[in-house]
Protein backbone atom coordinates (compact mmCIF):
# COMPACT_ATOMS: atom_id res chain seq x y z
CA UNK A 1 0.00 0.00 0.00
CA UNK A 2 2.71 2.50 0.92
CA UNK A 3 5.40 0.97 -1.31
CA UNK A 4 5.05 3.35 -4.25
CA UNK A 5 3.98 6.42 -2.30
CA UNK A 6 6.97 8.57 -3.30
CA UNK A 7 6.64 7.62 -6.96
CA UNK A 8 2.95 8.44 -6.98
CA UNK A 9 3.55 11.76 -5.25
CA UNK A 10 6.22 12.80 -7.73
CA UNK A 11 4.18 11.87 -10.82
CA UNK A 12 0.83 13.21 -9.68
CA UNK A 13 0.23 16.92 -9.66
CA UNK A 14 -1.88 18.21 -6.81
CA UNK A 15 -2.97 21.21 -8.81
CA UNK A 16 -4.60 19.34 -11.65
CA UNK A 17 -8.25 20.17 -11.95
CA UNK A 18 -10.89 18.27 -13.80
CA UNK A 19 -12.09 20.33 -16.71
CA UNK A 20 -15.76 19.67 -17.48
CA UNK A 21 -16.52 18.56 -20.99
CA UNK A 22 -18.41 20.76 -23.42
CA UNK A 23 -21.50 18.56 -23.13
CA UNK A 24 -21.59 19.01 -19.36
CA UNK A 25 -21.35 22.78 -19.68
CA UNK A 26 -24.04 23.14 -22.35
CA UNK A 27 -26.45 20.50 -21.04
CA UNK A 28 -29.86 22.06 -20.43
CA UNK A 29 -31.09 21.87 -16.90
CA UNK A 30 -34.75 21.04 -16.96
CA UNK A 31 -35.07 20.93 -13.20
CA UNK A 32 -34.04 24.59 -12.83
CA UNK A 33 -36.85 25.82 -15.11
CA UNK A 34 -39.51 24.16 -12.98
CA UNK A 35 -40.56 25.00 -9.44
CA UNK A 36 -43.13 22.78 -7.76
CA UNK A 37 -43.65 21.06 -11.10
CA UNK A 38 -44.96 24.23 -12.79
CA UNK A 39 -43.70 26.06 -15.82
CA UNK A 40 -43.03 29.79 -15.89
CA UNK A 41 -46.41 30.56 -17.46
CA UNK A 42 -48.25 28.48 -14.86
CA UNK A 43 -46.44 30.24 -12.01
CA UNK A 44 -47.28 33.64 -13.52
CA UNK A 45 -50.98 32.77 -13.80
CA UNK A 46 -50.99 31.50 -10.22
CA UNK A 47 -49.34 34.71 -8.98
CA UNK A 48 -51.82 36.80 -10.98
CA UNK A 49 -54.77 34.88 -9.51
CA UNK A 50 -53.34 35.39 -6.03
CA UNK A 51 -52.99 39.14 -6.65
CA UNK A 52 -56.62 39.42 -7.83
CA UNK A 53 -57.88 37.44 -4.83
CA UNK A 54 -55.96 39.62 -2.37
CA UNK A 55 -57.19 42.83 -4.01
CA UNK A 56 -60.80 41.57 -3.95
CA UNK A 57 -60.56 40.55 -0.28
CA UNK A 58 -59.01 43.89 0.65
CA UNK A 59 -61.73 45.80 -1.15
CA UNK A 60 -64.45 43.74 0.55
CA UNK A 61 -62.84 44.34 3.94
CA UNK A 62 -62.75 48.11 3.34
CA UNK A 63 -66.40 48.07 2.24
CA UNK A 64 -67.49 46.06 5.27
CA UNK A 65 -65.65 48.29 7.74
CA UNK A 66 -67.04 51.44 6.09
CA UNK A 67 -63.68 52.96 5.23
CA UNK A 68 -64.76 53.34 1.61
CA UNK A 69 -68.23 53.61 0.13
CA UNK A 70 -69.40 52.77 -3.37
CA UNK A 71 -70.45 55.85 -5.40
CA UNK A 72 -74.15 54.90 -5.51
CA UNK A 73 -74.48 55.11 -1.69
CA UNK A 74 -73.62 58.84 -1.38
Amino acid sequence: MLDNLREQASTTSYFEEEVPSLEEIQAPRLSSSRFLGMTVVQRFILALMLLVAICALGTMFLLITGKILPPFLY
